[in-house]
């Protein structure tokens, strides 16, 4: 990590080379976007035994720490080089990170209606000839529609109930999933006295894709800036005023950036931290005002 007095400067350091003094590595690493690395030392090497691990990186001067085992801590501290250029530093202010996510409109498109019979006789005893009524004294009879919400379609709120006929001698057995959208419903019904009417309701819906963009504001410190974007974060910006003129900046998959190198970190619930460090000649602030005008101009 950078080298700083003040902790929230301390940032993470990517691209970091490091082997190990000697030739004590069976291979030599780089550093992930949040600064981790993993180097697999070499079988000569004896446990307990003091190794120098070397760190390497062009915006900053060369670190050689000493490691001798165990289960300690340690802490790459990399003092930066320095990012002047020779030359007045291009200003970059009012950053706003810019990114679309994948979202779902369901829209109404108009609503569905069956009715159904279901025939039986009432009074009759089952002697246990199934279906029967729920309490196995009297023969019934089952019943079902089943609906169709059509291609790219399905249905919401779906109900159903008795609407004529003796209802209170019927169940509804079946209602799909009416908590859930659905694009094929059925429904049944349990009758043990005469023939009963029901009815089947529900409205349909056509879900909608469409891409909503959405807009984060960085966190900058020092020389670097910082932003955090949702797991199905896509097609990701940067608006950003350069020399005083407003400009987008698509970051593309490689997030190339002309005036900063920027790393994306996946964190373990898939949200995503995206880094971008300054390159020398720019600098964060307010553009400069120029000779013969006024700042209230």
């Amino acid at each position: 990590m950078a080298a700083s007095a003040d902790p929230a400067k301390q940032l993470p350091i990517a691209g970091v080379e490091i082997s190990v003094a000697g030739g004590l590595a069976d291979a030599s690493a780089v550093s992930g976007p949040s600064g981790f690395f993993t180097i697999p030392l070499s079988w000569r090497v004896r446990v307990g035994e003091r190794v120098v691990l070397e760190f390497r990186h062009p915006d900053y001067q060369p670190l050689d720490l000493p490691y001798n085992g165990g289960n300690d801590l340690y802490l790459a501290r990399m003092v930066p080089l320095g990012a002047t250029s020779g030359g007045p530093e291009v200003p970059i202010s009012n950053v706003i990170a810019r990114y679309s996510v994948r979202t779902t409109t369901a829209v109404n498109i108009g609503s569905a209606v069956k009715t159904f019979q279901v025939v039986n006789t009432g009074n009759q005893l089952c002697k246990g000839r199934k279906p029967c009524s729920p309490d196995g004294r009297w023969k019934a009879a089952f019943g079902a529609v089943t609906m169709d919400a059509g291609p790219g379609n399905e249905f919401h709120n779906a109900r159903a109930s008795c609407i004529a006929g003796p209802c209170p001698f019927t169940r509804i057995e079946e209602n799909g999933d009416a908590a859930h959208p659905t694009r094929t419903l059925r429904v049944s019904a349990l009758n043990w006295s005469d023939t009963a009417t029901f009815v089947v309701e529900a409205e349909v819906y056509r879900p909608l894709a469409d891409n909503a963009f959405r807009q984060s504001y960085p966190i900058i410190f020092d020389r670097a800036l910082t932003f955090t974007l949702p797991p199905s974060a896509d097609e990701i910006s940067i608006e950003a005023e350069v020399n005083g003129a407003s400009i987008v900046f698509p970051l593309g998959p490689k997030l190339l950036l002309t005036w900063a190198n920027c790393q994306l970190l996946v964190s373990p619930d898939q949200s995503k931290v995206c880094r971008c460090e300054l390159k020398a000649g720019y600098r964060f602030g307010a553009p400069a005002v120029s000779a013969g005008r006024s700042a209230d101009e």
